[in-house]
């Protein structure tokens, strides 16, 4: 009779397997799709419809992102010294013998 760890064991060790085998046939079949090329490259060099008129916009929000990003990081860099005060920073650490509680009798 198989004990219950055992199976419990072997159902992992067969699920990890399973998963470990479908990551690689999808990773192979991605390559494979990937290195296709399309049937008409004709139609890929002939651009019809008109360039998008909203990258320029697209541009000015990340650079709005960016500067956010760059006041958030300045904000915070100049509150590291009152965090490192509130964490106990200029606190030696305890190298000293900490006495733990002693066990109680059980009662009767």
């Amino acid at each position: 009779m198989i004990s219950g760890r055992l199976a419990v064991l072997a159902t992992l060790v067969a699920a990890a397997f399973a998963g470990c085998f479908t990551f690689f046939v999808i990773q192979v079949a991605q390559v494979d799709t990937d290195q296709r090329l399309p049937a008409t490259v004709s139609t890929l060099t002939r651009r019809t419809e008109p360039i998008a008129p909203d990258i320029g916009q697209h541009l000015a929000a990340e650079q709005h992102a960016a500067a956010a990003f760059e006041r958030a990081a300045k904000t915070i860099l100049k509150r590291l010294p009152d965090a490192l005060a509130y964490a106990g920073a200029d606190e030696p650490p305890i190298t000293g013998h900490i006495p733990l509680p002693k066990r109680r009798p059980i009662p009767r």
